[in-house]
């Protein structure tokens, strides 16, 4: 379907020479989001690093944003992860620039050779996660939750049809954890971007349920009884 931006078929995916995950079979469709679960070492780090190139697919059929993993080569993977928004818990921002300066760095690695037109993304994405006010501070400046919202802003930067956010919260107090999941579903809803958000708190999946994939048994799985469209 033209519509999928990840679609896995009988995948098993290897770290090493071990088998961490047997025979994964999911779609992802554009403009959904989904939870992904599991227990720490269930899998879960290895699966998303596979959708953007970081662990190779050797056994089954995965396609991710119309690249098919199976005959990823090298120079094709920046191509592929100019379609996929990491959000990463760790945030990994460049600490000798400031906010404007890591998004500009994005854009310049990416090909966007107009200084005009990165003045205005930036300008762009800063005020949908509500950081135009901040664009020449230091990230060690501005708050854990002001560092997140910047990492998001690098992950929509170039307008990908899916985010992967890898425990976007984890580091977060409670209240700032729920600003960062309602900006993510903002940005799904209003962009019709796939999000797949791996989470250990349960209490944002309670109070924003939607689509779960479970890790767990050396394989992903739907849950049942669960999805509730947002």
């Amino acid at each position: 379907m033209e519509d999928l931006v990840i679609s896995y078929n009988h995948v098993n995916i290897y770290q090493g020479h071990e088998a961490v995950l047997n025979d994964v079979t999911l779609d992802v469709q554009q403009g959904e989001f989904i939870y992904l679960i599991g227990k720490t070492g269930a899998g879960k780090s290895s699966f998303l690093k596979s959708l953007y190139g970081e662990v190779a697919i050797k056994e089954g059929s995965a396609v991710v944003c119309d690249f098919n993993l199976s005959s990823l080569t090298n120079s094709q993977i920046p191509l592929l992860r100019r379609k996929i928004g990491i959000v990463f818990q760790d945030f990994q921002l460049l600490s000798d620039r400031n906010v404007y300066e890591n998004l500009d760095f994005v854009l310049r690695a990416t090909g966007w050779e107009s200084k005009e037109k990165r003045n205005e993304r930036i300008g762009e994405v800063l005020s949908e996660v509500g950081l135009g006010h901040l664009a020449a501070k230091m990230p060690f400046r501005i708050s854990w939750g002001e560092q997140q919202r910047l990492v998001i802003a690098r992950s929509l930067i170039n307008n990908p049809p899916l985010i992967i956010a890898d425990e976007p919260t984890g580091n977060l107090d409670p209240e700032t954890s729920d600003e960062i999941v309602k900006l993510l579903i903002r940005i799904n809803r209003e962009h019709n971007t796939a999000v797949l958000m791996a989470t250990h708190n349960y209490q944002i999946i309670d109070k924003y349920p939607s689509k779960i994939f479970s890790c767990a048994n050396n394989s992903i799985q739907l849950e049942k009884g669960i999805y509730v469209k947002m």
